[in-house]
């Protein structure tokens, strides 16, 4: 066992030396590329702003099986989608060998954050580094609980306070050590982790960054806010959804010339809206931008004075493909933190608590930056139930392919909003009802192979 968990942890080990090589020339200067061990401030903030690590590896396999997008029989039939990738499609796990990148790349992260944390503590804070100290501090515990959350929603059941004691979570890695065996938690003890490690990082963050690609305290708050989301307290939710909006509220105004509608790449890199800049990069053939198409009835969902028809898809090959990335690129998702999506997080928690006038309020101020310029009706509701399905509507179309729609999907189904998940391969449809185990996406099969973890 020890030999094959120090397997299973090398790839950590080179993070560290890799890191230090890949960063990008908006960041601040890096240590020296000579240096093995990472000892100092800013060899710390160095492994945080190798961004290829850090930024650039969400997990995906989560938005491959949301189906908001499908691939066609002709691209499913081809070459480029595997066997391996025909069973996910369909949610046939049971054969399933899904490659390890989601998990690998999440922990190679987290254990940065370990190695950092475990080292900070023997540098004396000072008044002359006490910032950069903090936002060392700070950073590690905001990346460790932003990975766990996101395997989290990935790997693990929904939150349910029914059963969260024993339904299984994910590894709570806390130590750089790589003889110490890894084993699965609960789900509730999976999201006290998560709160915690976010409501840490919200202590020393800085109101905002020197630039998106590092956290800030807008960024601990919002990543609380889908933390609190996705574990239906909504109060919570709204209170850190509000306090992000409080530090940062900017939002994009679709009729402006500095979004090309006609353009494969619509939007400018790094746009005002961005609280925290993450990828995921499309690792999956079920929700690659160069194989799917958009589901036909979201597509047809998006009223033709709404902006967002023009700037997110194009015609391809007899179908929509989504080209609204904000990572300003044709080939990955944007993973990360945004006001629009601050914006329907607290209209969704203003209506659950009945408060409709502030819900609407929300969600009209985003919708019309949205709309065509003197076209937009502001949207009204007179019941809650109303209110939620517009905000959710809303939800789904302003923040598709963003890695939320299989969380989400999870969490309404908690309430009883009974979605069932639907592909068709072969005029034979395949689902995935409700609360299905299955929600529960299955490990790498090498990692249960390597440490004896319980297979979801």
């Amino acid at each position: 066992m020890k030999r094959k968990q120090t397997a299973l942890y090398l790839a950590g080990i080179i993070a560290i030396l890799f890191t230090f090589s890949s960063c990008k020339k908006y960041l601040e200067e890096k240590p020296d590329k000579k240096l093995i061990s990472p000892k100092s401030l800013d060899d710390l903030q160095g492994l945080f702003d190798g961004d290829y690590i850090m930024n650039y590896k969400t997990p995906g396999f989560g938005e491959a099986s949301a189906a908001d997008a499908y691939v066609n029989q002709a691209n499913y039939n081809n070459f480029f989608f595997s066997s391996s990738d025909k069973d996910a499609y369909v949610w046939n796990f049971k054969s399933y060998i899904n490659n390890a990148s989601d998990w690998a790349d999440s922990y190679l992260v987290i254990y940065n954050t370990n190695y950092t944390l475990e080292r900070i503590d023997g540098i004396e804070r000072t008044a002359l580094n006490g910032s950069k100290w903090d936002n060392v501090k700070g950073s590690a515990f905001f990346y460790r609980g932003y990975y766990f959350l996101n395997l989290a929603w990935q790997y693990a059941k929904a939150y349910d306070p029914a059963s969260f004691e024993k339904d299984l979570g994910i590894p709570l890695r806390s130590t750089s050590d790589i003889n110490v065996p890894s084993v699965r938690a609960t789900v509730k003890e999976t999201y006290d982790w998560i709160i915690n490690d976010l409501k840490q990082s919200a202590k020393y963050l800085p109101d905002h960054p020197t630039h998106p690609m590092r956290p800030s305290k807008a960024a601990s708050y919002g990543a609380l806010a889908r933390a609190y989301l996705s574990m239906r307290q909504y109060d919570s939710a709204y209170k850190y959804a509000d306090l992000s909006l409080q530090l940062k509220n900017d939002l994009l105004d679709y009729n402006s010339p500095d979004i090309n509608e006609t353009l494969n790449i619509p939007f400018q890199p790094f746009n005002n809206e961005i609280i925290f800049y993450t990828v995921n990069p499309g690792y999956y053939a079920a929700a690659s931008p160069i194989s799917t198409h958009i589901d036909s009835i979201l597509y047809a969902s998006y009223e033709e004075n709404d902006k967002r028809k023009a700037i997110f898809f194009r015609l391809f090959n007899g179908g929509r493909r989504f080209k609204g990335n904000y990572t300003a690129a044709t080939g990955t998702f944007f993973s990360g933190l945004a006001t629009d999506e601050m914006y329907l997080t607290r209209a969704e928690c203003h209506a659950r608590a009945n408060r409709i006038t502030e819900a609407m309020n929300d969600l009209n101020t985003l919708l019309e930056m949205r709309w065509a310029t003197g076209t937009f009706i502001p949207f009204s509701a007179s019941a809650q139930g109303e209110a939620l399905d517009l905000i959710l509507k809303e939800r789904r179309k302003e923040l598709l392919m963003r890695n939320l729609r299989w969380i989400d999907i999870k969490r309404l189904n908690k309430e009883g909003a009974g979605i069932v998940l639907k592909r068709m391969v072969n005029n034979q449809v395949f689902t995935l009802g409700p609360n299905d185990d299955r929600y529960a996406l299955p490990l790498p099969y090498s990692i249960i192979d390597i440490t004896g973890m319980p297979q979801n």
